[in-house]
């Protein structure tokens, strides 16, 4: 079953899914500075547009479509979105 979710009033967007491999999540993301928390590790790539991150304890970083970064567990993330910007993210 997929499993849909909103946050930051909607401004961003994820459908869930699982198929054999680890869950995962594609989404989509509104023109914004968002803060995100992990409770298991996440490789995030992007699909369109740009993110620009700032990871744990590293300064902030630009990622464009067909790049990825991963966050490990526990830790939370800031991003700055400039354009909507489509994502997918792998958990585990």
């Amino acid at each position: 079953m997929l499993t849909s979710n909103e946050y930051f009033e909607g401004k961003v967007k994820s459908i869930a899914l699982k198929n054999g491999q680890l869950p995962a999540t594609v989404g989509v993301m509104d023109v914004g500075e968002y803060t995100f928390g992990t409770s298991e590790k996440e490789k995030m790539s992007v699909i369109s547009g740009e993110l620009i991150v700032k990871l744990p304890e590293e300064d902030w970083k630009s990622y464009k479509e067909g790049e990825s970064f991963t966050v490990e567990a526990n830790k939370s993330f800031d991003l700055k979105v400039h354009v909507q910007t489509a994502y997918l993210c792998i958990y585990g």
